[in-house]
């Protein structure tokens, strides 16, 4: 990297960026394809990139995915354009020959128990969907990512059978501004970090 973002990229990436609570417009299927072909790149271990996403945009899926919804969720995201089910695979290290070529890295895995093969595949696919939510936001997407929803439902009508496992929902459109609240403080630089 050699030179620096302008001010209004960083706006539109973070400073500026809410989280939606309402949302409008449409999203084609392009553009979740190119959502993907940047969200792709970001860094995980070892390669790894064991999300799984399921772009939610049909009346049919929404109707499979409403009942997973907990009661605060379920209006705002029938209505989304689009729904990102980021899931993850547990069974991610059988693409690492072609991921990660230069070594053995499936070895580093296979044999692992359910619960760390769990953990492993649950942080990089939640870095893989910060991932998307700033990919989406390139794009001039807004977002509203949640964990508010029944992972068991979610699973049973969209994973069943599989190896996958749901971690994040991220409403995808373009948001309304009168859906969100003043923005939250943040922690100072000094209350969260330090430099050793």
């Amino acid at each position: 990297m050699t030179s620096q973002l302008n001010d209004a990229a960083h706006d539109q990436l973070f400073r500026t960026a809410r989280t939606y609570n309402a949302f409008s417009g449409d999203i084609s299927d392009a553009t979740l394809q190119q959502l993907y072909d940047l969200l792709k790149f970001g860094p995980t271990e070892a390669n790894t990139t064991p999300a799984r996403i399921v772009f939610v945009k049909s009346a049919e899926a929404k109707a499979k995915l409403g009942p997973a919804l907990s009661e605060g969720n379920y209006n705002k995201t029938m209505a989304a354009p689009v729904v990102a089910i980021v899931g993850y695979d547990l069974r991610f290290f059988d693409k690492l020959p072609v991921l990660f070529p230069h070594t053995d890295a499936k070895s580093w895995f296979e044999h692992r128990d359910a619960d760390n093969l769990a953990w492993v595949a649950m942080r990089s696919s939640s870095l893989q969907t910060a991932y998307l939510i700033l990919a989406a936001r390139s794009l001039g997407l807004d977002c509203g990512p949640m964990t508010g929803f029944d992972n068991a439902k979610v699973d049973a009508a969209f994973f069943a059978g599989t190896s996958i496992r749901s971690n994040i929902l991220v409403n995808l459109g373009h948001g309304d501004p009168a859906s969100i609240f003043p923005r939250s403080p943040r922690l100072s630089f000094d209350e969260a970090c330090q430099i050793a």
